[in-house]
């Protein structure tokens, strides 16, 4: 593989579930389009579990590709995208990273592309899918909403990406919150980026990310990932003000019962029930967002000593 100029070391990292077919075309355009534009990068292949052969199929094809710096690394069992991800980005010795998928929808000559976005100062780099295909409504949505929540100045968030290595070694992602790494830089203040690119059919194999249940996932890890930006770091503004409110509307209800009962004559016990859980509840969570409080002044304090420790 070449050494050039053109953008810094990068390692692309490629999550492979059960895509045994797809290698030999894989290794083929990768070795094509490093040829086409000469780039000093490697190949870090992370097998998340396959039972198709997957792991074999790419050993052969990397060697037929004649490409060199190709690494494989494995998981025992399916922990899905993001560890697959935080795995090679482990392992992975380039300053740039390079998130692609082993489909091949996308196609690796845009690899430089990204590259070259990022030497233009960029610290995270995302593809915006053009063209018809398919799901384009559901994802249309939903990087609607997530612009609308999140304000990220991009259009699309679950699209090929590229970013510098602070990026992974800032953020702390949770399963399947690969699609958020967008979201999480862009809170944490890193300069974005988005490149227009077309997605393609896949070739072999099924999506490994269809069906409704991914849309109800999605939607609960949008929720997850909202209330930590807003309330993670200050936990007392949500439990807190939940609980002032049952306290304030604990102290209502107690004034319509004292009216109730000395004004009109008539007293109504369920009232001094409602009373008392809605005063217990709102201290409850009072007490609570405290606590959180401190767990969140702790979690801060970790995080500034993992930054120290990596620098």
């Amino acid at each position: 593989m070449s050494q050039t100029s053109i953008g810094r070391k990068t390692s692309v990292i490629v999550p492979a579930f059960n895509e045994a077919e797809n290698m030999p075309d894989l290794f083929s355009e990768l070795a094509k389009a490093f040829h086409e534009a000469p780039l000093e990068a490697e190949i870090i292949l992370v097998d998340d579990g396959s039972t198709d052969g997957t792991l074999e199929a790419a050993r052969q094809a990397a060697t037929s590709s004649g490409l060199e710096d190709v690494r494989f690394l494995t998981h025992r069992s399916n922990r899905g995208k993001t560890e697959a991800l935080l795995t090679g980005a482990e392992a992975a010795s380039g300053d740039y990273l390079v998130l692609f998928d082993a489909d091949l929808q996308h196609a690796p000559a845009e690899i430089v592309r990204f590259v070259q976005a990022l030497d233009s100062g960029y610290d995270l780099v995302t593809g915006r899918k053009i063209g018809r295909y398919e799901k384009r409504l559901v994802s249309g949505m939903y990087n609607r909403l997530s612009r609308l929540i999140f304000r990220v100045p991009v259009h699309d968030l679950n699209s090929m990406k590229a970013f510098r290595r602070e990026v992974i070694e800032e953020l702390e992602l949770r399963e399947d919150w690969h699609r958020y790494l967008v979201v999480l830089a862009h809170e944490r203040g890193f300069r974005l980026g988005e490149i227009d690119i077309p997605l393609y059919p896949r070739r072999h194999g099924h999506s490994k990310y269809s069906g409704r249940s991914r849309i109800l996932i999605g939607s609960l890890d949008l929720v997850a990932v909202w209330f930590q930006l807003v309330f993670g770091r200050k936990p007392l503004l949500f439990f807190g003000m939940t609980g002032l409110a049952l306290l304030g509307l604990g102290a209502l209800t107690g004034a319509l019962a004292l009216y109730l009962r000395f004004g009109l004559g008539q007293g109504y016990r369920p009232l001094l029930t409602l009373v008392l859980l809605l005063v217990l509840v709102g201290l409850g969570l009072f007490v609570l967002g405290f606590l959180a409080e401190l767990i969140a002044g702790l979690r801060s304090e970790v995080e500034a000593l993992r930054r120290d420790l990596r620098r």
